[in-house]
């Protein structure tokens, strides 16, 4: 005999965007006996809320087009030079620095963990409500240039403003043009003090001069990042080159 009422149940759930309480069976099974209609209905909301939020979580994630995941704990701290910290480091994975609207900019040569750190502390964000976009710098640079010639500059714009925390990694390996660097400084210009950002990169401020043509816009460029900012060295030797020779000699 066909219970019409789970039908039903299984329609308003659907209608009134309240999926888990469809599957209330489940709860029923798994309540105490002594649970009255308080309890079991407060099961229910708990169950929905928390698969809302792994929902939204799902949908940051994705939004956000981290290359791969990395979180702090896969992190090797033993790497670190003297002038930054674990703690430190643990203290911008709090993410209080997105509140307060500031960058961090991490300096340091190939293979030290920039992307690493900031990948992971972008993924704490997500996790904890805020929308996040991770952009390989070239990479930006020649979808705001394509957007730019395509009259859809606006639909990038839109999105980089609605964004709480970029990611902008390997600002150092090409050069950009008059265009591009006009274009990526106004991305830069328009998040400050608005929003924050993440820069890795290579090159000490000192050579940003061979990225950029114009070094009126460079001095400006830096003094955008660098206001209200966090500035890490991350220099000394190569972290995944270690890995490999230690690897090697096993």
């Amino acid at each position: 005999m066909i219970d019409h009422r789970e039908e039903q149940i299984k329609l308003l759930s659907k209608q009134l965007k309240l999926p888990t309480f469809a599957n209330y069976t489940d709860i029923l099974r798994q309540a105490k006996p002594n649970a009255d209609f308080s309890d079991l209905l407060l099961d229910l909301l708990m169950t929905e809320a928390n698969a809302r939020q792994e929902n939204q979580n799902r949908r940051r994630l994705k939004a956000a087009a981290f290359p791969y995941q990395k979180t702090l704990d896969d992190f090797d701290f033993t790497q670190l030079n003297e002038s930054v910290t674990p703690v430190f480091i643990q203290e911008l994975a709090s993410c209080k620095f997105i509140d307060e609207h500031k960058n961090i900019v991490m300096i340091g040569n190939p293979g030290r963990g920039k992307t690493h750190i900031s990948i992971a502390i972008g993924l704490k964000a997500c996790l904890q409500g805020y929308r996040v976009l991770f952009k390989n710098a070239g990479s930006l640079s020649t979808e705001l240039t394509e957007a730019r010639d395509a009259y859809q500059l606006g639909r990038i714009e839109r999105l980089l403003d609605k964004t709480d925390l970029l990611i902008l990694d390997e600002l150092s390996y090409m050069s950009f043009n008059k265009y591009e660097s006009e274009l990526l400084f106004k991305v830069i210009s328009d998040r400050s003090e608005r929003s924050s950002t993440i820069v890795t990169t290579n090159l000490p401020f000192s050579r940003w001069t061979e990225l950029f043509e114009n070094n009126t816009l460079v001095s400006a460029l830096v003094d955008r990042l660098t206001f209200r900012s966090h500035v890490l060295d991350m220099s000394g030797p190569s972290y995944r080159l270690l890995t490999a020779q230690a690897s090697a000699n096993q």
